[in-house]
Formats: C-alpha cells, sequence, structure tokens
C-alpha cells in the first residue's frame, strides 16, 4: 500500500475509534478517559474500494520537554512526516481549543496534506463545533461519526484523488491480497513479552534500528499491542510489542485489564514468544507464569535476559540463570536462554539465531518410520506399567500436525497409562529428535476408537439371526 493517512488531534476526540473503523477491526483500545494511545499503531485501512495504510497516533499536547507528554508529541510528528497526509479531528461537541489552533499551524508548516474532520459530529450538539473548525484554516471540515459510521463516503471522496496520485507515482502493481494472505510471503510472528518496564519497547526499537516505540523509566508506558514489520537481517519478521503483565492481583484498572488481554490475544498470534526477563530480578512468579502461558498456547519459546551490560558478574549470574530455568520452568527444557542489552544491542544476533532455531524445531516433522522404530527402543528399554495386571501394548506411533509437534500413539488402555511414562516419552522425543525446548503434545488412543461397532447393542447379531432364519 503506497498511500498512508495519519490520524492527528488531541486526545480523545475519537482517533482510535476512527482507526478501527477504518481497518474493520477493533485492533486500537478505546477508553472514554483521554491519553489511552501512546504508540504509534499501523493498520490496512478498506474504505469502500479504496485500499491504504492508516496510523493511530497520541493526543498531541502542548508539550515540548522530555516528559512522557512531550515524547508522545515527538512521536506523533515523525508520524505526520512519514505519512502521505493527515486526517486532524477534532471534537465537534466540545469546539475548536487554544492547543487545536497551535496544532493546526503546526499541520500547516509539515508540508503534508491535510484534511479537518469533526467527530462526534451526529446530532445537532456539533452543529456549533463543525462552524467552528473554518477558524483553524484548513478548509472545509468533515463532519464525521467514528462511532457510528457518518461520513464516510465523505471521506472516501476526499481521499480517493490523493490516493490514485500516490499511486500513479509509485506505479505499483495494485492488489487486493493481503502480504498474510500470501504463505510464501509470510513474515515470522513474534511476540515480545514480559512484566513492566523489563525493556520490550526498547528491544524492539534496537532491532528496528530506530526509535519507533515509546520509551522511558516510566512502567508501563506501553498499553496496546503494537506490531510492526520489518527485515531481520533478510528474515521477514512481525514483531508485537505486548504492555507488562503484572500479576493478576495488582491489576484493578480496567484499562491495565484490557492492555493485558491485548498482549494475551498477541501471544496467541504469535509463532516465537520471546520472554524478556530483567537481568536484576530474573525468574520472578511472574515471569514464569508468563513462560508457563506461552507453553501452553503451543508457542516456541526464547527466554532472554536484558539489561546484560549492567551486571557485574556476568559468568556467574549465567550459571545461576540457567540452574533456575532448568529447575522453575522443567517443562520448557532445553529452551534458549540468551543474554542481550536493548540499550546497546549487545547480543541480538544471538536472539535472532536463538528465534530462528525455536521456530525450525517447532514446525519440524520425524518420518513415521523412524517414530516407530524409536517407539519400539523407548518400551524395550522401559516397558510401561502393568495395573491391575493388565499389559498395556503401545503400538505404533504417528506425527498428526506440527506448530507445535504433536504426536498420536495407538495403545491398549490409554487411560490406564500414568503420567508419569507419557513424560518419560515426551522427554525422550525432546531428545532422541532433537526439539530443545519447544511444546510437544503427545495423545494416547485406543485402536478400539475405530470400531465402527463400537457402541452398539449386542442384541443386533441374534435379529439378524432371526431374520436370516425366517428367511
Amino acid at each position: 500500500m503506497s498511500f498512508t493517512l495519519a490520524l492527528i488531534g488531541r486526545p480523545n476526540v475519537g482517533k482510535s475509534t476512527l482507526f478501527n473503523r477504518l481497518v474493520g477491526r477493533k485492533l486500537a483500545l478505546v477508553d472514554d478517559r483521554p491519553g489511552v494511545t501512546r504508540d504509534l499503531r499501523e493498520g490496512e485501512a478498506r474504505l469502500g474500494d479504496l485500499r491504504f495504510t492508516v496510523i493511530d497516533t497520541a493526543g498531541l499536547e502542548d508539550a515540548t520537554d522530555d516528559s512522557l507528554e512531550g515524547r508522545m508529541r515527538r512521536l506523533t510528528e515523525r508520524a505526520i512526516a512519514m505519512s502521505d497526509a493527515s486526517l486532524f479531528l477534532i471534537d465537534a461537541r466540545a469546539g475548536v481549543t487554544p492547543v487545536e489552533q497551535e496544532l493546526a499551524g503546526l499541520l500547516r508548516k509539515s508540508g503534508t496534506e491535510v484534511i479537518l474532520g469533526a467527530n462526534k459530529a451526529e446530532g445537532r450538539a456539533a452543529e456549533a463545533g463543525i462552524l467552528d473548525a473554518y477558524s483553524l484554516g484548513l478548509g472545509e471540515p468533515l463532519a464525521l461519526s467514528a462511532e457510528h459510521g457518518e461520513g464516510m463516503a465523505e471521506l472516501a471522496a476526499v481521499l480517493r484523488p490523493l490516493i490514485e496520485a500516490a499511486e500513479a507515482g509509485a506505479d505499483l502493481p495494485q492488489t487486493d491480497v493481503a502480504v498474510d494472505d500470501a504463505p510464501e510471503d509470510r513474515p515470522l510472528q513474534i511476540a515480545v513479552v514480559g512484566r513492566p518496564n523489563a525493556g520490550k519497547s526498547t528491544l524492539i526499537n534496537r532491532i528496528l534500528g530506530e526509535d519507533r516505540l515509546l520509551t522511558g523509566p516510566e512502567a508501563g508506558i506501553t498499553r496496546d499491542a503494537i506490531s510492526l514489520t520489518l527485515d531481520w537481517d533478510g528474515i521477514p519478521v512481525r514483531i508485537f510489542d505486548t504492555a507488562g503483565m503484572r500479576k493478576k492481583a495488582r491489576v484493578q484498572d480496567k484499562l491495565e485489564r484490557l492492555s493485558v488481554s491485548d498482549g494475551l490475544r498477541a501471544v496467541k498470534f504469535a509463532e516465537v514468544v520471546v520472554v524478556l526477563l530483567d537481568a536484576d530480578i530474573p525468574f520472578e512468579q511472574q515471569d514464569l507464569r508468563i513462560a508457563d502461558l506461552a507453553e501452553r498456547e503451543g508457542r516456541a519459546v526464547v527466554v532472554a535476559v536484558n539489561k546484560w551490560d549492567l551486571e557485574p558478574e556476568k559468568q556467574a549470574k549465567l550459571t545461576g540463570l540457567k540452574e533456575a530455568f532448568e529447575r522453575l520452568l522443567p517443562q520448557l527444557r532445553g529452551a534458549p536462554l540468551v543474554t542481550v542489552s536493548a540499550k546497546t544491542g549487545r547480543g541480538l544476533d544471538r536472539l535472532r539465531a536463538a528465534v530462528l532455531k525455536a521456530h525450525e524445531v517447532w514446525n519440524r516433522r520425524v518420518p513415521t518410520a523412524a517414530l516407530n522404530r524409536w517407539l519400539g527402543e523407548m518400551v524395550e528399554a522401559h516397558p510401561p506399567p502393568a495395573p491391575g495386571g493388565r499389559r498395556i501394548k503401545l503400538r505404533y506411533a504417528t506425527q498428526a500436525k506440527t506448530r507445535p509437534p504433536g504426536f498420536v500413539v495407538m495403545c491398549s488402555h490409554p487411560d490406564k497409562v500414568p503420567e508419569s511414562y507419557v513424560r518419560y516419552l515426551v522427554n525422550g522425543l525432546r531428545e532422541d529428535f532433537d526439539m530443545p525446548g519447544t511444546p510437544i503434545r503427545l495423545t494416547l488412543r485406543s485402536q478400539a476408537d475405530k470400531n465402527p461397532y463400537k457402541g452398539r447393542k449386542k442384541s443386533t447379531p441374534s435379529r439378524l439371526r432371526k431374520h436370516l432364519d425366517r428367511g
């Protein structure tokens, strides 16, 4: 998509609501309080037959220092510079404020195309605000209602010549097929998760090579799960930055609950989950819960320990980390553990190699012949128990799926096989077929499940016999 539209305005004018309407999904968090959006969020917008990229930005405020608001403003100004056009939204019910007069001047100086939109324009209460919008000197305002979808046709009419001009200048073939719909071009999906202030946004900025995500010393800056597409040294990647996840008992605020649930959704969409720890306080209870969640969701897991540049006794610390990892997360035995510094960029090459290795293992398929030879050796080395004197026979095994690897073992009395023996088989798969760290699903199934007469009444043969006798 060669045309980019940035949604600009002060807090709580409805930018995220309009963003969700244009992309057709509730991607951006929406709440009644101002200042919910902090990072830049991109999406593929559809407006009738028009296709373009839309950027949701933080609310612009009168702050130019290094405060959180000032950093948010600089990020929004960057979005204006990288966009082909800006849609400047005001709240038609509130009218034009002095801050918006200043922002209008900023947009005029930017040199980009500016469209003026008066949002929340439904009803008579908005009429005065729409007239007041002319004072901004940005032309005729579009009366919009992002909540109810009003004014979308008028917005499309204004955008059409701009998009057509951008496409003609780009001279690129157009297609309705999204990147995610083309399997051969599908980027590797990575989610970066962890507790607040572990350095997730800083790490992603370092991988990108630019300050694309809002960072700072304050904990909990990131609220939305922001996805970014990039080329990571030759590998197409889509990486998700997620909000910090605190203990559930501490999450009382509605907005924080929405942020955490947005991050959990990112984990479900990801293929590889990078669990980022703080080197000063690694493997706290919440870190273990987050890693366990990724494993239960069936995702490949890489554990990264950040702020390694501040660690004075690196070798001793690394030995302790590996021991704690094996002891506290046995379900992820063998998963990569790498040390990084998001601030300096040290260790990013090791992190990339670990992510690619974890993804390759996650997609691994074992030939059926090799799997059954392995099963025979495992049974010979350690036969299954015989509960109540009933011998359990493991007949054969097959791999049913990948992503993560899933195996089915056909056997007699699967309900009698103890959990310890299942763990023995899973650990054997992990070790003998070089699948460290990845979640492995092993299902025991009885061949009796395939019997078409299972569950039928035993009287059926006798009725059939009587019928034959009468014949």
